[in-house]
């Protein structure tokens, strides 16, 4: 198993791309093209992370561990947002997809009163690479089944000693959706052992799942085939989660979940790989 940082090496290199902001209706609002260049340092001990946009400062960050509220697969993806939900606080989560010369990430903003403020796409190629993006996700593209294999890995000890041998869960995934005589959605998640069924009304580009108006969870589908899955409103005393999705190709997707408990404490990150069948 690779450690923490060696997984967060696989990050190395210059992004080109563009932080692309969208209100929580998936309204465009700005598109500001991007420069990333994650930079090894003394043998690969350290770090550097500069990034420019255009009309921004440059943000320059250094790197000699990874934690905190960041976690890493073996392949680079990776989740960085805030271990504890807290009352009147801001809220939210960074979900990052790393594929070949592509990175897809996603972040999601709450405010203080805990509704949904704003999402930001942050899409990138390797320098001097081809920058192909996928069309925007549409509801047919989802549509059939879906099978896979999930990947999670615990911010607790269990996550932390990856590199010492200890083993992140690893199990079968199975995803079906499909749309009732009324144009409902009907999904059936399947985590193992454990079967969710719920149902979601479509408009736009927006899907809600509405059975429970206390918990109402939005997926937004978003440009080169990314989804990105949120609640409205996150509330203390209840568990959440926030997801991001990408279609990389017709019959292949991968979705990052971000699992947090009753207490508002991140518990989990949660790596899924699955195809259409």
């Amino acid at each position: 198993m690779k450690s923490q940082w060696e997984c967060f090496l696989q990050n190395l290199g210059i992004w080109e791309g563009s932080f692309t902001n969208f209100s929580p209706q998936g309204t465009l609002l700005n598109d500001t093209s991007s420069r990333l260049s994650l930079e090894s340092l003394n043998n690969n001990q350290t770090v550097r992370l500069t990034l420019s946009r255009s009309g921004k400062d440059d943000v320059i960050r250094e790197f000699s561990s990874v934690g905190g509220g960041l976690l890493f697969f073996e392949n680079g993806s990776f989740s960085e947002g805030l271990i504890q939900l807290g009352p009147f606080s801001e809220f939210g989560g960074e979900l990052a997809f790393v594929r070949e010369n592509r990175r897809l990430r996603l972040v999601q903003l709450f405010d203080k009163n805990g509704h949904l403020n704003g999402l930001t796409l942050i899409r990138e190629h390797l320098a001097g690479t081809p920058a192909a993006e996928r069309p925007p996700l549409e509801i047919n593209d989802l549509l059939g089944e879906w099978r896979g294999q999930a990947v999670t890995i615990y911010r607790d000890l269990r996550s932390r000693s990856v590199s010492e041998g200890d083993s992140p869960d690893i199990y079968s995934t199975t995803l079906k959706i499909q749309l009732d005589d009324a144009g409902r959605l009907i999904q059936s998640t399947s985590f193992g052992e454990r079967t969710i069924t719920s149902t979601a009304t479509i408009k736009g580009s927006i899907v809600l799942f509405d059975q429970d108006p206390e918990k109402q969870v939005q997926v937004l589908l978003l440009p080169d085939g990314a989804s990105a899955t949120s609640p409205l409103k996150v509330q203390l005393r209840q568990p959440l989660f926030l997801e991001a999705g990408w279609l990389i190709q017709p019959n292949l997707r991968q979705r990052m979940i971000r699992s947090y408990n009753e207490k508002g404490e991140w518990v989990s990150l949660t790596l899924v790989t699955e195809e259409k069948v």
